[in-house]
C-alpha cells in the first residue's frame, strides 16, 4: 500500500512539474508575442484595423528562416481569437529554390472569417504555393487585402534573406 502511495505521489509530481515547464515556454512565448505586435503597430499602423477587425491571428514572435537552396523556418507562437490567446501554434517550413541567407521575422497571420480562424485550429490550413507575406515597411498596410480568407505579414527583425515566400509551411495548434 506503501509503495502505491509513493507511486501515485511520484506520478503527481512528474506531471505537476511537466505543466509548469511547458506554461513558462508558453508564457514566455506570449511575452515575445505581445512586444511583436506593439513592434509591429509602431512599425505599420495600418495593421490596427487587421487586429480588430479580423476573426483571430496567430503572432509568430520569433520566426527563424535560413538557407542555401535547401531552406527551412520555425517558430512558436500564439493563437488570439477576438483579441483573446486561445491556444499556441507552431510553424515549421522546408523548401527547396533559389535562396540564401537566414533571417529572424515576426510573422503575423489574420483570418478573415471565423471559418478561416477554424480552418487553421483544426489543422486543415496550409498556405497555397504561391502565396507570400507582405514584407512590412511603414504605410504599406494600408493598402494590404485578404487573399483566400487570410492576411500574412512579416517583419524582418535581424539578418538578409533573398526568400519571403511562405508557401508550404506547415502549422500545429494546441488550445489551451
Amino acid at each position: 500500500m506503501k509503495l502505491i502511495r509513493i507511486c501515485a505521489l511520484a506520478t503527481l509530481l512528474l506531471t505537476t512539474t511537466v505543466a509548469l515547464a511547458q506554461s513558462r515556454k508558453d508564457q514566455k512565448i506570449m511575452q515575445d508575442a505581445q512586444k511583436a505586435k506593439t513592434t509591429l503597430l509602431e512599425t505599420s499602423p495600418g495593421l490596427e484595423r487587421f487586429f480588430e477587425d479580423s476573426a483571430g491571428y496567430v503572432i509568430f514572435p520569433n520566426v527563424g528562416k535560413g538557407g542555401f537552396i535547401i531552406g527551412g523556418a520555425s517558430g512558436n507562437g500564439v493563437v488570439y481569437e477576438d483579441g483573446e490567446p486561445v491556444g499556441m501554434a507552431d510553424l515549421k517550413k522546408l523548401n527547396i529554390g533559389l535562396q540564401a541567407g537566414g533571417q529572424a521575422i515576426i510573422e503575423v497571420i489574420f483570418f478573415e472569417t471565423d471559418v478561416d480562424l477554424q480552418r487553421f485550429k483544426t489543422e486543415k490550413f496550409q498556405f497555397a504555393a504561391e502565396t507570400s507575406a507582405v514584407a512590412l515597411k511603414s504605410g504599406i498596410a494600408f493598402n494590404a487585402k485578404y487573399k483566400d480568407g487570410v492576411a500574412v505579414f512579416a517583419l524582418p527583425k535581424a539578418g538578409l534573406m533573398a526568400d519571403a515566400s511562405v508557401g508550404g509551411q506547415k502549422f500545429s495548434y494546441k488550445a489551451f
